[in-house]
């Protein structure tokens, strides 16, 4: 992280720690290279991946980020929304007309296929995902905080940038609780991280978690999943940076929509099979 980088999470620990109780979060300014990138998107490029966060999107508490750090965690159960019910905030001044009913259409696409409610804030209820499109890029803050978090979607028009349904689609999944594809402890046996075509300072981003930490819910790696990078994510040359080590006709990165894995570990995480 640059002293830029650091300065800003300091501000934003000092910011969030005035509220009882508040979390802290580590947030760092994107890069000017990422936001240059984001107001062109060549074909084939990820806003979600450009846009100067832990592993590009996801926004993680001081607690969640020692977690990782500190190789200790455990698969947790309190970053998961209680009741399955998730309420958010969406702030129109951000979005047209058009852009605010892409994001509620990202989320009845998940509620179609799991039992995970997307409901308006609750002003008695503090713990809701407030939707915005403040600053470059597109991030989530990562599971159920319990206290008002962020879900950053910069404004592009639809079906490009952060404003691809799939992107929204990733993003919302990052809310629930879920981290990168790629990130899973069993990845080596399917993909060969090329480090050598990997940006100077970006290889944090390629971190293998361990099960005690996420869980796969009983599905194989998916290649196809709306979570996974893409192949050429992070890389300093244009070359591929993710290489399958299995052969397979699923695309990284698609964000066409949520694979049947995608969906199938919602509900395995949510319990939504013993609900139906």
């Amino acid at each position: 992280m640059n002293l830029l980088g650091v300065t800003l999470f300091l501000v934003a620990s000092l910011l969030a720690g005035i509220g009882m109780g508040a979390p802290q979060y580590r947030i760092y300014e994107n890069s000017l290279e990422n936001i240059e990138r984001l107001k062109n998107l060549k074909p084939g490029e990820l806003a979600e991946e450009l846009s100067g966060q832990f592993e590009g999107d996801m926004i993680l508490t001081e607690e969640q980020y020692l977690d990782i750090t500190r190789r200790n965690g455990m698969v947790q159960e309190q970053y998961r929304w209680p009741d399955n019910v998730v309420y958010y905030e969406i702030d129109d001044e951000f979005f047209n007309e058009d852009q605010v009913e892409y994001i509620l259409r990202a989320m009845r696409i998940i509620e179609s296929v799991t039992c995970i409610k997307y409901r308006p804030r609750d002003p008695d209820n503090p713990a809701f995902i407030r939707i915005h499109g403040d600053g470059s890029g597109c991030s989530a803050t990562v599971g159920h905080i319990g206290s008002a978090q962020n879900l950053k979607l910069q404004p592009y028009p639809l079906d490009s940038g952060c404003f691809r349904l799939g992107t929204i689609v990733h993003e919302l999944i990052h809310g629930l609780g879920f981290r990168h594809m790629q990130s899973t402890y069993n990845r080596d046996d399917y993909v060969e991280i090329v480090w050598d075509n990997i940006q100077p300072g970006s290889e944090n981003n390629f971190l293998l978690y361990g099960p005690d930490r996420v869980s796969n819910f009983g599905a194989e790696y998916d290649y196809g999943s709306v979570m996974h990078y893409s192949s050429t994510a992070f890389s300093i040359n244009g070359q591929k940076t993710i290489v399958a080590l299995k052969e397979t006709d699923l695309k990284m990165g698609q964000r066409d929509g949520m694979s049947e894995k995608d969906i199938f570990k919602i509900n395995r995480m949510y319990n939504c099979f013993e609900k139906n």
